[in-house]
């Protein structure tokens, strides 16, 4: 097999906010005593997105230090409740960052373990190239999987964020591989696939919601594909 070396995002590829972000959404709101669809909310998540490619279009780093994170998910917030029609205010800031570093507001989609040990088991090394704030190294390790990776090349951590290439020629250099050598998987095009891509990584988009339909390179909609599509057999 011609890879040595198989890198992932963290957020919605490996882990998510359980039940989901929605629902945790809603139900900061309905303590305080809104009541709103977790569809509803789930419709307006693409000024999330819009933030984040904002602030990566204007090299605004958010991860690197816990204050930036506050200001910046503040801000994420404040527009989607905008969305939704409802005020804002400071002490809910407040409740929706504790609620979304709570490590126990987060688990492994059901396909990670058996994809990452079966890749091991192949020989693979395996790494994590996040943008994520510091604590994602305390999450993995609450989740079970922090052994199971080679390296793990956090935003947070190192000063710098996707798509900035930096960050994935970090992991590559870290575990001694050449983009040619590697994959990269990761759920959104613009941050993970596109850098990966142009770097020379294989660069595989999980689409485990159905956003991109129309992705024009590999695209794999649950881990459980991602072996067979690297050519290791069952």
């Amino acid at each position: 097999m011609r890879y040595r070396a198989v890198f992932f995002d963290a957020g919605e590829t490996l882990v998510h906010p359980h039940p989901s972000f929605p629902e945790l959404v809603t139900e900061v709101l309905r303590r305080e005593g809104h009541r709103v669809d977790p569809a509803v909310v789930r419709e307006r998540l693409h000024v999330v997105s819009e933030r984040f490619v904002q602030a990566a279009q204007q090299r605004e780093l958010w991860s690197t230090s816990p204050e930036r994170s506050r200001q910046f998910w503040a801000q994420i917030y404040e527009r989607l409740l905008g969305e939704l029609g409802l005020p804002w205010g400071d002490g809910l800031a407040e409740r929706f960052y504790r609620t979304f570093t709570d490590l126990s507001n987060y688990r492994l989609f059901s396909d990670v373990r058996p994809t990452l040990e079966r890749l091991r088991g192949a020989g693979l090394k395996l790494g994590v190239v996040s943008n994520f704030e510091e604590w994602l190294e305390r999450l993995l390790e609450s989740l079970g999987i922090t052994d199971l990776f080679e390296v793990r090349v956090i935003s947070g951590i190192e000063g710098v964020e996707k798509p900035d290439p930096r960050l994935f020629q970090l992991a590559l250099e870290r575990v001694g591989v050449v983009p040619e050598q590697s994959v990269y998987v990761g759920d959104h095009p613009f941050f993970d696939t596109e850098p990966a891509a142009r770097l020379g990584m294989l660069a595989v988009l999980i689409d485990r919601r159905g956003r991109y339909p129309d992705h024009a390179g590999p695209r794999i909609t649950t881990l459980d594909d991602l072996p067979p599509l690297l050519g290791l057999e069952a």
